[in-house]
């Protein structure tokens, strides 16, 4: 027998809480887990079909219920694959979305610099909030399981893990159920000691793999902390003679080609976005790059959604045209909100 909406909804319900608490659930308790706006004599006669098909167990006469074997592959088997077409989906989506936004940031650093005879730099998008948006466990093998972690900005990272302990698909239901409960919607500095702690005590036998998930997690929004940053026209700074000795010369290109340095400089806490995204310049120390001291740097923040941004810049000597230089980033910006308002990176 398929359920209706308002079975599913109150299942999922009472494993959630059930998870949480390790209580039976009550009919008291469903009416504030879900939207149903149901009274509780209409969810109890739920529950008690619930109860009659086999989805779920009153443990105690007179207490709540808890989920059965029954209950939780009926949740995996719907809520779950609705999860996994969703990740799959993104993540087909993302490929391409990444391939066209590289394509497009490396073409902007080309055009500013033929523009402006200047050298140019386009960081890649850097994320102000990272929270986890959902994880998927699937067992490999007796031994292995995948797990899918996507966060906020339908960022998709997959890691493969081993487990000392064999694998029982059962179990693996009930580690995606409590690692979703539990940090669904966080952000790594909000997995506390309580928190993970609670987490653990969920989880059997498998508190080791779950500590390894949790670490994969925050190499994982660490890592999309990293930016990448492409340049071009760095031998245009050869045309100007203040910039063209041979020492000073092989030391600007080389931090353009290396990019480390120029890394650190558009990722320095004092140099992120203002509300306003105005034009910035940094004038010759004022970039806190040694090789750039005899540089003016004209920098722009682009913004793709609501906290997720980056910056574009113009590298050239002191008496670069700044009126020049400022108008173009300015062009550059109204055409780049064009394209990201329009969905189209």
């Amino acid at each position: 027998m398929d359920l209706d909406d308002r079975k599913l909804k109150i299942l999922q319900a009472i494993i959630k809480n059930y998870l949480e608490t390790g209580e039976p659930v009550g009919s008291r308790t469903i009416s504030k887990y879900t939207d149903l706006n149901l009274s509780s004599a209409t969810i109890r006669n739920e529950m008690a079909d619930l109860e009659e098909l086999g989805y779920i167990v009153q443990p105690h006469t007179s207490a709540g219920r808890i989920p059965t074997d029954k209950g939780y592959r009926l949740y995996v088997d719907t809520m779950m694959q609705e999860k996994v077409d969703e990740v799959n989906n993104m993540r087909d989506d993302l490929l391409e979305k990444a391939d066209r936004m590289e394509n497009l940031l490396q073409q902007v650093a080309k055009m500013l610099a033929a523009n402006t005879n200047y050298a140019t730099m386009v960081t890649t998008p850097k994320y102000r909030s990272r929270k986890i948006k959902f994880l998927q466990l699937t067992d490999v093998d007796e031994y292995q399981v995948l797990a899918v972690i996507v966060l906020e900005g339908n960022i998709v990272k997959n890691r493969m893990f081993k487990s000392d302990i064999a694998l029982v698909k059962e179990d693996v239901l009930k580690l995606n159920l409590a690692l979703n409960t539990f940090l669904q919607g966080l952000d790594i500095e909000e997995i506390n000691i309580g928190l993970v702690q609670k987490l653990k005590s969920q989880v059997g036998a498998y508190q080791e793999l779950v500590s390894e998930i949790l670490d994969a997690i925050a190499t994982a929004i660490q890592e999309e902390g990293d930016i990448r940053v492409y340049t071009s026209g760095a031998t245009n700074i050869l045309k100007y003679p203040e910039l063209s000795d041979m020492n000073k010369a092989r030391d600007i290109l080389s931090t353009l080609e290396n990019k480390e340095e120029l890394t650190q400089f558009v990722d320095n806490p004092d140099i992120q976005p203002d509300e306003k995204r105005g034009i910035q310049v940094y004038i010759g120390d004022e970039t806190r790059v040694d090789s750039m001291k005899d540089c003016s740097v004209v920098t722009a923040t682009y913004e793709i959604e609501e906290g997720i941004y980056g910056k574009v810049g113009i590298i050239g000597p002191k008496r670069m045209d700044y009126e020049r230089v400022v108008g173009t980033l300015q062009n550059m910006m109204g055409q780049l909100d064009d394209i990201f308002k329009n969905k189209k990176p």
